[in-house]
């Protein structure tokens, strides 16, 4: 099978035919090849994983998830190019910077959830603008890519340097969520499901990654991550790629239209009450990126502004998006 059939091939049908294949023991899980994903300890990644594993998604493709939990996103990279593992989880900005180094790996979607700069509902603010000598925490460090995509947003329609006219705060997501539930800080850009905790927490959005990156002439479907694979596997078992891609499509129609499929993933969800829980389900789901190739054009431009918001220390060398990034296409 082709990869361009890929996203073809991934629909509510799918899920139906992979699901009975399971069901039956259609195969035999040791006479498979082991498929090693390193997934960050916590991330919402583990969610479709334990998916993909629970609902035999893996064996009816071809082959045996085997999920290595990582401690950091530093670790599984070197995991990955060190051969330890077949596939990590990282944003396709990662992919784009090997590539243009020189190194082979390709991209497979999995989701383009994004969060924004949350408020707390009674703050003055009401425009980025007012954050002006305020205090705003920030998940992901300097070069955080939905910090770099408001400020460009801020510049552009507020004529506000945020970096320049604001004070931040770098930290871990759960520290700028207590600082920003505290009223520590004024503001918090912090990962999408730490967002949905804060929402759900009486927060709201001031201004979203999404609503920045349309104005910016970006498109808010790109997805920003996905799994990562090196090209020789892709090249010498591409049974194996296809499977991924395709169980992990499989496992999103799944829990897109499922609500025990969720319910069962709750113990490890990290959800305080139920509010972070409908919180948790309804921002996954609406980061299931669309089925169908990555529009280029669209990535292209967004790693344009990243490169010149961020520089060498986020895209490398990559100035354009670098043929092939993009395994779904």
């Amino acid at each position: 099978m082709a990869f361009e059939g890929w996203a073809r091939l991934a629909g509510a049908a799918l899920v139906s035919v992979v699901m009975g294949l399971a069901g039956a023991g259609a195969t035999v899980a040791g006479d498979l090849p082991v498929l090693k994903v390193a997934a960050l300890e916590g991330g919402t990644v583990n969610w479709e994983l334990d998916t993909i594993r629970h609902y035999g998604l893996d064996r009816a493709n071809g082959f045996t998830l085997e999920v290595v939990p990582v401690a950091g996103k530093s670790g599984s990279d070197i995991m990955l190019q060190g051969g330890a593992v077949d596939a990590i989880v990282t944003d396709w900005f990662w992919v784009a910077r090997m590539r243009a180094a020189g190194e082979d790996y390709r991209f497979i979607p999995y989701s383009k959830a994004v969060g924004g700069l949350m408020v707390k509902a009674d703050s003055p603010a009401k425009r980025l603008a007012d954050l002006k000598g305020k205090k705003i925490g920030i998940a992901g460090g300097p070069i955080d890519k939905s910090w770099l995509i408001l400020r460009a947003y801020a510049q552009k329609s507020e004529g506000i340097d945020l970096a320049a006219e604001t004070e931040q705060v770098f930290g871990a997501p759960p520290l700028i969520m207590k600082a920003a539930l505290s009223g520590e800080v004024d503001g918090a850009i912090n990962f999408w499901h730490f967002a949905a905790k804060m929402e759900a927490a009486g927060m709201v959005p001031l201004v979203t990654v999404s609503e920045a990156a349309r104005e910016l002439g970006l498109s808010p479907e790109t997805p920003l991550l996905g799994y990562v694979l090196p090209g020789d596997l892709v090249d010498t078992r591409p049974e194996l790629a296809q499977g991924l891609a395709v169980a992990s499509r499989a496992a999103k129609e799944k829990l897109a239209t499922d609500d025990a499929a969720f319910v069962r993933l709750r113990p490890i969800m990290r959800a305080g009450d139920d509010a972070q829980y409908a919180a948790l389900v309804a921002g996954f789901r609406a980061g299931i990126p669309a089925p169908g190739p990555v529009d280029e054009d669209a990535a292209d431009r967004m790693l344009r502004l990243m490169a010149e918001l961020g520089g060498a220390k986020l895209v490398g060398g990559a100035t354009s998006l670098p043929k092939g990034t993009f395994l779904s296409n």
